[in-house]
């Protein structure tokens, strides 16, 4: 019986929220539409910092299998971050930088 409260509620304030934030366009009411105002990407650029940063821990010369980097858009990938620390950082990230 809790449960069927808990939706009952989320439901109703879920509703209550969509009604007042009705003006800002929200992801997911209609996914196969973009709303009309939306920011559109032109141009994907990747600068030498980008790449400098999306190789970082992987020593030339670069394996074949790293060339989708040159086709990555500007989606999200982890790719390109940082992961965890310790000794799971094989890419080394997470090293103070050598002093110079």
């Amino acid at each position: 019986m809790n449960s069927l409260r808990l939706v009952m509620l989320c439901a109703f304030f879920g509703i209550q929220g969509l009604a007042a934030a009705s003006d800002v366009p929200i992801a997911g009411l209609k996914p196969f539409e973009r709303p009309a105002g939306a920011p559109v990407l032109t141009t994907d650029e990747k600068t030498g910092a980008w790449y400098q940063q999306a190789l970082t821990g992987v020593s030339a010369p670069y394996p074949g299998s790293l060339r989708f980097l040159e086709r990555q858009g500007r989606w999200h990938t982890p790719f390109n971050q940082p992961g965890m620390t310790g000794p799971y950082d094989i890419r080394g990230w997470h090293r103070p930088p050598p002093a110079e």
